[in-house]
């Protein structure tokens, strides 16, 4: 047989040349590559080009490759995108191009030329490209060979003509021994899966959006920086795969094992240096996003200031731009028939954006049920929807159990909720904890039929007076609380019909709290012996704590027990009690009323305060409230009773009370003190004392109030 032309080895190709390199300065290889670069403005768009090519070296795998098997399910399109008028054009104008660049592989990766010099002279070639369609360019020209020689390997068997020329290139012979070369294939499959990931990073980088990423943004800028490098050693990887497929036809099986060890140990050498190159424009790739991100979410962020302070036709494009602005998918679950909606059923309609995290009280989400199904009854005269957005932290883990706990909670209610969590966007989520100050306790965002903000949180409204605050604007607050005076009924409206009734009988009336039993015994036993002794009909009420719940219980049970007084059984009605008296609070702060000016909002923060000291009594003759006192003051008025008993038949037992106590100086009385938990949305910057009037000294607290409840789940 004629003496064969020795095609260099892959060891020659990169570690002759790896010595020079090395001795000389990267850079100047470098300043030889940028001298090459004359780029005339020209724009190639080589995505479909480089899908064809990743499809070709997909499928052009040795036996089972997973690039092979991955390539199955996306090569079907082809036959369409092959079509396209656009597509073929820009292949008929790179065709000559494409066959040069094979041709100067082929050849000089046969005839010995080092590896760099053969990738200078197609850097000169390609001179006019920017830099992806370089690349993309060159790895067409390999899959012309690459694609043949496995094109070959695959039909040989079937097809005479194939047949003959996979013979003149021994292709039977080498897969005869592909089982001895087959190291030497997998690295040279993970060298091209290295090529195809970069140059597709590469590409990536030349579709990111301009509107949101200028070329002078620093992450961009770092990563433009490396991408010339990035190609050079791409392309010195494609001369390397070149020169494997030439030795194989030209020199044999025989020369094939013998170098077997040593070409895939330098295959693997340089797919790890392309890998390198490939993490670090990830990592550049990534910081481009989230740079993009950043704008889109600035931009969202300002287009919702923008529309808050714009008028609306109605209230559709806040609420899009609220939960779901695409019209793919429909964005709402309807609670009453469980399925989902767009958020059309919302056009010009009062919605109500209950805005909460998963954590959502069980007894709030049920008294919330109660009153919106009441308001169904009347729904001719208040129309108005809930939605439910649930927030949740979009940089946490979305694990099953937060499914289930959101699944769980969505299932409960009767309303219209967000179908999914994941559909609020992170700007959204900024804009409801920045611009409506929502910190996880549960807030009621009110939107008139135009997308109008007409209440920042009714909660408040909706728990001091249910759906008859409708529409839940600031104004209807406003005027429901003209309407209100400082009574018992205003206390516990809505939560005791049997303590409505006795106002009406006009019977002496005790609410008292806390959880000191001691203090409870001598009040209730103390209060009972006057009253039968002023012969005045006298019922009390246990009205628990705001907090300490399972202390509470334990209180009710006692009280009950002893039969001290009348209790509520169901905590669900003590926590209604404290939450509506916070929320008088809160309504009437954030309506801008303040203690100095507002005797309510005093008497309210009174008893607020009372109830983080000990214990407390309410005292009212029917609806008339004539002490409002701590335990300190109220336990001395009824044990001094003999004091002011005389006073009983000429101002009334309640006039008699109310003027001892006033005048009462107790030894021990309490700091003024209120608590705001860190999920409150809105905490006033200052607070004067209901009490003394002064300004009250602000301090960050750590509470833990030992709920049994809690430490027993916890266990």
């Amino acid at each position: 047989m004629a003496s064969r032309i020795a095609a260099p080895s892959l060891t020659q190709l990169i570690r002759g040349e790896r010595g020079r390199i090395k001795l000389s300065d990267e850079n100047a290889m470098m300043k030889q590559i940028y001298a090459t670069h004359t780029p005339d403005g020209r724009e190639v768009d080589v995505k479909p080009l480089f899908q064809l090519v990743e499809d070709i070296l997909s499928r052009a795998s040795p036996a089972v490759d997973p690039l092979f098997l991955t390539a199955q399910t996306r090569v079907e399109t082809w036959d369409d995108k092959t079509q396209q008028a656009s597509f073929i054009a820009m292949l008929e104008a790179l065709s000559f191009t494409i066959d040069r660049v094979a041709c100067e592989i082929t050849y000089k990766s046969s005839s010995g030329e080092d590896a760099h010099a053969t990738t200078l002279s197609i850097f000169n070639q390609l001179s006019y490209f920017p830099w992806e369609a370089k690349l993309v360019i060159t790895l067409a020209a390999f899959a012309l060979s690459y694609g043949e020689f496995w094109l070959l390997a695959q039909i040989y068997s079937s097809n005479q003509l194939a047949k003959s020329v996979a013979i003149l290139k021994q292709v039977p012979v080498i897969l005869e021994h592909s089982a001895s070369l087959k190291p030497r294939f997998d690295a040279l499959n993970n060298l091209i899966r290295a090529m195809t990931d970069v140059t597709k990073c590469i590409i990536e980088f030349k579709g990111l959006p301009s509107v949101y990423i200028s070329h002078d943004a620093a992450p961009l800028v770092t990563a433009m920086a490396h991408i010339p490098t990035a190609v050079y050693w791409t392309i010195r990887a494609v001369i390397a795969c070149a020169s494997q497929i030439s030795s194989l036809s030209s020199l044999g099986h025989e020369h094939a094992l013998m170098s077997s060890t040593n070409e895939t140990w330098e295959l693997s050498t340089l797919a790890h240096k392309i890998k390198n190159i490939l993490d670090l424009l990830n990592n550049q790739l990534a910081l481009c996003y989230q740079y993009i991100e950043e704008k889109m979410n600035l931009e969202t962020y300002q287009m919702l200031l923008n529309l808050l302070e714009g008028v609306q036709i109605d209230n559709m494009k806040l609420l899009k731009a609220l939960i779901y602005a695409k019209e793919d998918l429909q964005p709402l679950l309807d609670g009453s028939t469980k399925r989902r909606v767009n958020l059309d059923v919302l056009r010009r309609k009062n919605v109500l954006l209950l805005i909460s995290s998963l954590d959502f009280p069980r007894d709030e989400l049920s008294i919330l049920e109660q009153i919106y199904n009441e308001s169904r009854v009347h729904a001719t005269r208040m129309e108005y929807e809930i939605v439910w957005i649930p927030i949740v932290d979009r940089f946490a883990e979305w694990t099953d159990p937060l499914q289930s706990q959101f699944e769980t909670l969505q299932t409960t209610m009767p309303w219209y909720s967000v179908y999914s969590p994941s559909l609020i966007e992170k700007p959204v989520i900024r804009f409801i904890r920045e611009v409506w100050h929502f910190r996880n306790k549960p807030i009621l965002v009110v939107l008139d039929p135009q997308g109008k903000v007409v209440s920042p949180n009714a909660i408040h409204m909706m728990w001091i007076w249910g759906s008859t605050a409708f529409p839940f604007t600031s104004l209807r607050e406003e005027a429901l609380w003209r309407e209100e005076t400082w009574k018992l009924e205003l206390l516990v409206d809505g939560i005791d019909p049997t303590i409505l009734s006795w106002i009406k009988e006009g019977k002496y009336i005790y609410l008292y709290g806390g959880t000191d039993m001691e203090w409870i015994r001598k009040f209730t036993t103390t209060a009972r012996a006057i009253a039968s002794t002023a012969r005045i009909p006298l019922e009390m009420v246990y009205v628990g704590k705001s907090t300490k719940r399972e202390q509470v219980r334990k209180c009710t049970t006692a009280i009950t027990a002893e039969k001290l007084s009348y209790c509520w059984q169901d905590l669900a009605m003590v926590w209604f009690f404290w939450t509506r008296l916070e929320s008088m609070m809160f309504s009437k702060i954030q309506l801008g009323s303040t203690v100095d000016v507002d005797p309510m909002l005093r008497e309210i923060k009174k008893l607020l305060s009372y109830d983080k000291e000990g214990g407390w009594a309410v005292l009212s003759k029917g609806s008339f409230v004539f002490v409002n006192g701590h335990s300190s003051s109220v336990l001395p008025t009824f044990n001094e009773y003999d004091a002011w008993k005389e006073y009983v038949p000429s101002k009334g037992f309640d006039m008699a009370c109310f003027d001892y106590h006033n005048n009462l100086r107790p030894d021990a009385r309490p700091c003024c003190r209120f608590e705001f938990s860190s999920t409150v949305g809105r905490i006033p910057d200052t607070m004067k004392c209901p009490e003394c009037l002064r300004n009250m000294e602000k301090y960050m607290a750590f509470l833990c109030c030992h709920d049994e409840s809690t430490i027993n789940a916890l266990i």
